[in-house]
Parts: C-alpha cells; sequence; structure tokens
C-alpha cells in the first residue's frame, strides 16, 4: 500500500492543500475502470508541479497521493451533495461528462469503499487538521489554499467555457471579508486571465470544512482553468501534458495570490 498523502511543512502560516493531484488506483478500482476512465481525465493533472514556488514561500505542502475515482477528498464523508446541480460523489460513478468510469458489475464493493474511507480520506482529513492545528497554534492563526483545476469546458457541470481563476470562499463564510477583497485586488490587478469569486465553484467540502474566521483558520479554494498550463481534450499536442510555456504565464499570478493571504495576514494578525 502506498502512503495516501505526503506533507511537507513549512515556516509560514500558509497550507496549500492537493486534494485532487493524485492518480494511484487501487487493484479493485484498476481492475474495474472501463478503458476510457483509465486516462483518470478527472484528475487535478500537475498541481504539486504548477505550485513548485511554494517552497519559496515558506508554505506547507499537502498532496493526495491516490486518485479520486478511489474516493473524493473534497467531498464529505457521508457524501452530503454540496451542489444542487450536476457533480459527482465520494465514490464517482461517473465522470465530469456523465459517462460510466466502471464496467457493468465492477463498481467497488462496500468493503472496498469502507477500506478507501479508513486508509486515503481519513488519513489525508487528520493530516490536514493537525497541520492547521500546528499552525495556528504556532502563529496564532491559520491559512489553508486549497488548490484544484479542471478542464474549461464540460458542458454537464457548467456552460459555456469556464473562467481562468475561479476563486470560493463559500460565500465569505470560510475566510475573512477583508482576505477575500485582497485575492479579488490581485486578479483584478491583472488582465491576462479571466477570474470570478464564489460563481460556479464556491468551496467544496474542505474549504466549507476548515474554514473558520471566527477561530482564525481563514480557508479559500481555487478552481484553475487547465487550459492555463496544460493541454486539454482538443489540443493538437499530447493530452494532459503539461505547457511549460502557459504555466510562466499563469505561475506568476497564482504567486502574487499566495504572497496576498500571507501579507493579509501578517497585516491582520499583527494588530492583535
Amino acid at each position: 500500500m502506498i502512503e495516501s498523502y505526503q506533507l511537507t511543512q513549512g515556516d509560514t502560516p500558509l497550507l496549500i492543500s492537493m486534494p485532487h493531484a493524485g492518480t494511484a488506483l487501487t487493484p479493485e478500482v484498476e481492475a474495474g475502470l472501463n478503458k476510457a476512465a483509465l486516462s483518470l481525465a478527472d484528475t487535478d493533472w500537475h498541481i504539486p508541479k504548477l505550485y513548485d514556488f511554494a517552497a519559496e514561500l515558506g508554505a506547507s505542502r499537502l498532496e493526495a497521493r491516490y486518485s479520486r475515482y478511489v474516493i473524493d477528498l473534497n467531498r464529505p464523508e457521508n457524501d452530503a451533495p454540496l451542489y444542487a446541480g450536476a457533480t459527482t460523489g465520494l465514490f464517482p460513478d461517473i465522470d465530469f461528462d456523465g459517462d460510466p468510469l466502471f464496467r457493468d458489475g465492477q463498481v467497488p464493493s462496500k468493503e472496498e469503499r469502507e477500506w478507501a474511507k479508513e486508509h486515503v480520506w481519513r488519513p489525508y482529513h487528520n493530516a490536514l487538521e493537525r497541520e492547521l492545528a500546528r499552525l495556528k497554534a504556532r502563529f496564532g492563526y491559520a491559512l489553508l489554499f486549497d488548490a484544484h483545476s479542471i478542464r474549461s469546458m464540460i458542458p454537464r457541470l457548467f456552460d459555456d467555457q469556464l473562467p481562468d481563476i475561479n476563486l470560493g470562499t463559500f460565500e465569505e463564510r470560510s475566510c475573512a471579508p477583508g482576505l477575500s477583497k485582497s485575492l479579488q485586488a490581485v486578479c483584478s490587478d491583472q488582465s491576462r486571465f479571466t477570474h470570478v469569486i464564489n460563481g460556479r465553484f464556491k468551496g467544496g467540502h474542505i474549504t466549507r470544512s476548515y474554514g473558520d474566521p471566527a477561530n482564525h483558520i481563514h480557508a479559500v479554494q481555487l478552481e484553475l482553468s487547465q487550459r492555463t498550463y496544460m493541454n486539454e481534450p482538443g489540443d493538437d499536442q499530447q493530452i494532459f501534458a503539461y505547457r511549460v510555456d502557459r504555466a510562466a504565464e499563469v505561475q506568476p499570478v497564482l504567486r502574487k495570490v499566495l504572497e496576498a493571504m500571507q501579507r493579509w495576514g501578517e497585516a491582520s494578525y499583527s494588530k492583535s
């Protein structure tokens, strides 16, 4: 069994969570997936590489190892729905386009799902909770940035082309309004990438559950359009390939977003 996550501890109040970057499969899930699903198309591809500058910022990083097709770390353990429209659950049996993931009769068993909860979902969330507690104990507050990406065109999930940068603060319930405004200002200060806050993606289970501004834990989700840093279906080159040229344009914006979180935290809590 592989480790379900990798945690790299930093020396600032910022923790970057990457719950959908994993590609590992359990034997049962791998054996059951149909040919199309084995491409793992719904992965948040290359997120650790895209954020490789985070070490320079002193941020902690928590990276998932298992694919969301094993279990979705950004869904509640009881599988309560997060969105009113089309979505996928804790144990996806369809992909984002609504197509089946598993061959007939090969959906993971109840025992396999319980294993995934015990050995994948809970360890990740325990690590997330412990690291936030460590940061808050050391600095008096913690900042959680939940890093995601998604294809820019998925008609089942949203109309038309998705904005490039999709910030979510659970309608400003997962972080202080001042932090939300700081991040919006960063996005508005550039014209290369389109952006929105609390649009189609308002923040998933991690943002909603761990963001607790009253207790000095501020959480923000970023759902980044994959066309900003990699090949998508329909591109002429290799599908899902990381594009250094595209990434070089969006990384400075991502860095400014994270630096704005850190500056806001320092300014806000140096007064207390």
